[in-house]
Order: structure tokens, then sequence, then C-alpha cells
């Protein structure tokens, strides 16, 4: 039987880390796959995970399944970073949140959800978007459509034909924003077009879907969470994913999950027993070691003030990144103006290179980007920096 198959086409992304990871140039840089790196190039363990870890080893007295929706002291950590404490979401009763296998596995519950209790809807995308959202839905098989969201002539956010797109979707569909460090745009909205998005999705009556999987990569817990407050406001309804790979640096423990708000708790507490049941059919129960990681780093003012410092380590790295990657080009004499890049926040940037420009890079400098021209500038290091904008001049 398996004879008869032939080789599936590589995911764009992973699929392009293969490739890097085969290359056996020295020098080579991968700017592609969305994984923080520090300025020597490697994804750190932070202090404060190892610390928690150690805690974890001494006090753990089981291996036993955690409930399908996790532990319900992880899922009360993940509210208060996205919403606080003492607030309407965290108070009320009416959020509801399951610990689900990474942002991955969150956006998979919310759309066997959807098929499973809303069939007629679609899940409309933002032009662009994150490359696995489309896979994502299609493999929970629910149609999607696309709204406006970037100019690539002006690097930022077109915000009048975002809003011109959010008016045509049909009532009852589902709409899937960005909450901030937009992949792969890196272009966000500010409060004011949050507060008109929340406005514009009440008035059409739409769900929205909101992807959070960066939070304190590109000014701060609060302020990163801005867009997720504001369409919580009082009696809106919303499917939150959030990830901690990113800002834990807990990349293969898989950490992340699916939050409802709902108008009020009973509502709440109903939607859950569905996801629940799409859970059981799916993973069944999550993984507890990362969780726990969490839970005890959020709940511990000494470790939660050593995450806060290394978080705040790692934003700095990447925003000074853009400003050396900028400057460099610049100083190459690079005619081409990039200093859009400046001003976009989180790991991803649309740097306006071509699929050939990119592919130029990979077969000359083994320089390796995806090839809608999306990079990650947590790539960057100073030590690489000088040669890849020496490469990109080339290529340009």
């Amino acid at each position: 039987m398996f004879k008869q198959f032939e080789m599936a086409p590589p995911d764009p992304i992973l699929g392009l880390t293969e490739t890097y990871n085969k290359d056996p140039n020295p020098n080579k840089i991968n700017l592609g796959v969305g994984v923080y790196k520090d300025a020597s190039g490697k994804t750190p363990v932070l202090k404060c995970v190892k610390a928690a870890e150690a805690r974890i080893l001494a006090e753990e007295s089981t291996k036993g399944y955690l409930p399908m929706s996790g532990s319900p002291d992880y899922g009360a950590v993940v509210q208060q970073l996205v919403f606080g404490t003492n607030t309407d979401v965290t108070t009320s009763g009416r959020a509801a949140t399951a610990h689900t296998p990474g942002g991955t596995g969150a956006l998979r519950v919310a759309g066997d959800f959807i098929r499973q209790k809303r069939p007629d809807s679609k899940i409309w995308l933002p032009d662009p978007t994150w490359a696995n959202h489309k896979g994502i839905c299609a493999a929970a098989g629910i149609s999607t459509e696309t709204y406006t969201y970037f100019d690539a002539a002006s690097n930022s956010v077109d915000f009048d034909a975002m809003t011109k797109s959010l008016k045509g979707i049909p009532s009852g569909d589902v709409v899937l924003l960005h909450v901030c460090c937009h992949n792969p745009a890196g272009t966000d909205l500010t409060a004011e077009q949050w507060n008109t998005v929340a406005d514009l999705v009440a008035e059409r009556e739409l769900l929205p879907l909101l992807d959070f999987a960066y939070q304190g990569f590109a000014d701060g817990l609060e302020e990163d969470a801005t867009g997720a407050t504001v369409m919580a406001r009082p009696g809106a309804e919303l499917m939150l994913c959030t990830s901690y790979s990113k800002n834990f640096s807990l990349y293969n423990e898989r950490i992340g999950a699916l939050t409802i708000i709902a108008a009020d708790a009973d509502a709440a507490e109903k939607v859950m027993s569905h996801i629940k049941l799409a859970i059981r059919t799916n993973y069944s129960n999550p993984p507890a070691h990362g969780a726990k990681i969490v839970t005890t780093i959020v709940n511990d003012s000494d470790l939660r003030a050593q995450w806060l410092g290394e978080l705040k380590t790692m934003r700095d790295r990447i925003n000074g990144m853009r400003i050396l990657f900028v400057d460099t080009l610049s100083k190459l004499g690079v005619e081409r103006d990039f200093s859009f890049i400046k001003q976009q926040r989180g790991m991803f940037s649309f740097s306006g290179l071509n699929k050939d420009q990119v592919q130029a890079l990979r077969d000359n400098n083994s320089i390796y980007a995806v090839d809608s021209g999306r990079i990650n500038v947590a790539g960057m290091t100073e030590d690489n920096m000088f040669r890849l904008c020496k490469a990109i001049k080339a290529a340009l």
C-alpha cells in the first residue's frame, strides 16, 4: 500500500530548516523559522526556567494524567498574563481556559469546535498571515477567505482597506486577528484601531479568533495584550489562542492554551464542555511539564521578576537587531529604504525581497529566508550582520 505514495511537498518554513540543517557551510544563516536566538546564535534556556524545573523535580509526586482541559492553576495563570488580575474577564467567570499542545494545538482545537458547532461558518484570515493558519483550517475541515491587512507599498497596516473588508464579512463567520507582533508582517494595530475593529466585529456579529503567540516581544506584557483586552470588552465573545514557546523560550515543551470568553459564566462553561470533547478525540489530555514551569514562574514573585528581566533582554535584542540591520544596509550604500523595519515589532518582518532574491541569498551565501521575503530578525547577530547585509546588497 505505501509504495504508491509520492513525496509530500516540504513545509514552507520547517522544510526550509531541514534544508538549512543539511547545508555544510559553517557561515550559514537561518532567517526562516520563528525561533528566538541570542547574541551567540543559540536558543537559550532561561535561568528562571531552570530554577522552576529544579523546584518541580524536587516536589513532583505523580505522573498521572491531567484533566482534558489541563491544570486549573495553569488556566488561571494564562488568563492573568493576558487580562491581568481583578478584571472583568478574570473575576466574572466568563473566561474558560484549556491547556493545549502549543498555540498550533489551540488553533486546531478551535477549528474542530467551529466545524462541529458552526459548520456553515468560514474563517477569514488576514492577508498575509502565518503560512500554517490555512493548513490548520483545512485539516479541521473549515473553508477560509482572506481580508486585507497589509500595504506592501508603505510596509504598514492598510487600515482603511482592512475595515472595508471586515464590513463585507457575512454575519456569523469567524475572523482571525493577530494580537501583536504580526507574523509575517511585523505591523500591528494601534489601541484606537483595535477599538474600531471591536465595534465592527460586534456590529457584524462576527466571532473573533485571536492568535497571541508573542506577548512581551513588542513593548511589554500589558502593552502587547491591548488587542485582547479591547476585544474582550464586557458582553463580548471570542476565542483566544496563546503560546508560551517564545516568551518563556519553551519551544519543545509545546505550551499553549485556548481561552473562551463568553458573555457570562454559564455560556463559558457550556462552550468548554464542547471544547473538551474536541480535545478528547484529538490528544485526550495535555502534557504537564511545560505548564508546571509557566505556573511556577508566574506564581512566584522572584521567578516572575527574573522572567520579566529575561523577556526584556530578548525583546531589546530583537529591536536592537532591527536598528543595526537598517543602519548596516545604509552604511553599505544600499539605496532601497529599509527604515520601516525599525518601526515594526516582534521577530518577523517582510523584507521586500522577492522570491528570486531570496533564492540568490540561499544559493550564493547560504542565507535562508521564506520565499515571500519574510525574515526572522532574531536570527541576526552582530557577528553575521555585515555578511548578511553585504549579501542582500548583492542580491538587490
